[in-house]
Formats: structure tokens, sequence, C-alpha cells
């Protein structure tokens, strides 16, 4: 596995979230993408983060339901917390 070594004091916020779809991504997934960046740049490098915004273009009305915005959140804090049991354990 290839390992990258980032510039002092920068730090990778992934999008393991889209912001295009009305599926929520499952929090085993989300842990799954998290640990692989981490894996690479270093657990100390890595902040998980949504691909985009939740609007595509910049009318800000959003494509996705705000009560599906908050599900995929949701599911980032549980991925990232798998994540983090899978790293710092």
């Amino acid at each position: 596995m290839e390992r990258v070594k980032l510039p002092k004091g920068k730090k990778l916020i992934p999008g393991v979230i889209t912001h295009a779809s009305n599926i929520v991504e499952h929090p085993e997934l989300i842990a799954e993408r998290l640990v692989r960046f981490a894996k690479r740049v270093g657990r100390d490098n890595v902040i998980a983060g949504a691909d985009c915004g939740f609007s595509s273009q910049a009318t800000y009305h959003t494509e996705v339901h705000p009560t599906v915005v908050w599900a995929k959140f949701e599911a980032l804090r549980d991925g990232a917390r798998l994540a983090s049991q899978q790293l710092w354990s």
C-alpha cells in the first residue's frame, strides 16, 4: 500500500458521503473509506467530510431532502466513530 506524506500542518478531509444522492451511505462503508485514507496518510491526518454542499448549483435549493441530509450526517458521525475505534484501539 502506498503511503503519502502530507505537507506539515495539512489534514485530509475526504468526502465520504455524497451530496447528489438520496441514498444514505452505511456507516460501515464510511468507516471503510476513512480507514483506507488513514492508512495512507496517517490516522492523525484524516477528518471525515461531505463530498460537497447539498446544493449542486449556487441556487441553494437542495436536491436532497433535509431529512435525508441529516440522516447522511448521522451516518457520517457513526462511520467516523467506527473508523476511530478501528484506528485507535
